[in-house]
């Protein structure tokens, strides 16, 4: 099972930043070797996990044999909110997307449905230093607002609404980014599973240490 909640003691390894799988189980496979080679303690996944590629369960598995922690993203929420029998679609369009929503619900069947309406919508990690990581799909002030690169510093700072995190682990537009602002660190780590570069798994890790922790976004190709 995938962990959800729970205390830990502060971490001191380093710790795999991903987001947006969206199903993609191969883009997935490349990212956890990378990771795995990178030695990471814990694996961090920003929500959006298993919607929209063609292996939403080995997906689920795999991060749960990963032990990774998740929190909610708005395609998760959608498929354990959202009831298909209420659904109409109006076009090929939305016919292929109804199509895949409920194939995604019947591959992952009950039990994971539910582990999945349990995720949080927000996790915060202790570090070493006494610095602390917060864990959103979308950002502070509302899980389902998202941080995108083009926004000004003004504007992230209005979507972090006053959360005392030091550093902030998002996803939601598929596109990386770091901002420091201020003390803090805002980290977009993309997409594994729907980079818009195509065949392109974004990543990222954060080292914790006693001076700070230390970030740095990355890539492999699958």
């Amino acid at each position: 099972m995938v962990s959800v909640v729970g205390r830990q003691p502060p971490e001191t390894r380093p710790i795999g930043l991903i987001s947006d799988v969206h199903g993609n189980f191969e883009a997935l496979r490349a990212v956890l070797g990378e990771l795995a080679r990178l030695d990471v303690g814990r694996i961090l996944v920003a929500g959006d996990l298993v919607l929209g590629g063609p292996a939403p369960l080995e997906t689920w598995r795999a991060l749960a044999a990963a032990e990774a922690r998740c929190v909610r993203g708005l395609s998760d929420r959608a498929l354990v909110e959202v009831d298909p029998d209420e659904l109409e679609p109006s076009s090929l369009e939305e016919r292929a997307r109804f199509d895949a929503f409920v194939r995604t619900r019947r591959a992952l069947g009950d039990l994971v449905l539910e582990q999945l309406r349990r995720l949080p919508d927000q996790l915060r990690v202790p570090l070493i230093d006494g610095s602390e990581v917060l864990l959103v799909h979308g950002s502070p002030a509302d899980p389902t607002v998202e941080i995108g690169h083009e926004l000004s510093e003004e504007e992230v700072v209005a979507r972090i609404a006053d959360d005392p995190a030091d550093v902030i682990v998002c996803g939601a537009t598929h596109v990386p980014h770091l901002w420091e602002i201020g003390p803090q660190r805002v980290v977009n780590v993309g997409s594994v599973g729907a980079a818009p570069e195509g065949r392109v798994a974004h990543y990222g890790v954060l080292r914790p240490s006693m001076g700070g922790p230390q970030i740095s976004l990355d890539h492999v190709m699958y």
